[in-house]
């Protein structure tokens, strides 16, 4: 019988101590990646909902978000190293707020909420229309 894979990570080890970060959440359609960095943007961990072992449709459920999270979070917490956040979220698949609750639910003080999902001001022109 094959053995069944776990979703957790081990504990990474970090070059510097950071009490300050930017938590980066990108949400699309087909995946979720968490990326902490520091206050200059030098990425400390990251995760995603493929990395954590769901697969195909599981990887862009608000379920496999809310995992990837954990995961990238409980890393720097239990080492002692974040403290407080700045949290910043893009795209607009599914997993958006599961990932920011699971930041919350961390105990991690969150400062700011960014939106930084890019907006079209009626950008590029769209192709031509399909002739069959």
């Amino acid at each position: 019988m094959p053995r069944r894979a776990t979703r957790r990570f081990l504990p990474r080890k970090t070059k510097h101590r950071i009490l300050k970060g930017i938590i980066c959440v990108r949400t699309s359609f087909r995946n979720t990646i968490v990326t902490v960095t520091d206050t200059q943007g030098q990425a400390v961990s990251w995760s995603s909902s493929g990395a954590c072992g769901f697969k195909g449709t599981k990887r862009r459920s608000p379920f496999a978000a809310q995992i990837a999270t954990e995961n990238v979070v409980h890393t720097l917490v239990n080492q002692g190293l974040l403290k407080e956040a700045e949290v910043r979220v893009s795209g607009t698949g599914p997993g958006r707020e599961t990932a920011v609750r699971a930041i919350y639910q961390s105990g991690i003080k969150i400062n700011k909420l960014h939106d930084i999902t890019s907006m079209p001001h009626n950008g590029c022109r769209p192709p031509k229309r399909r002739r069959v």
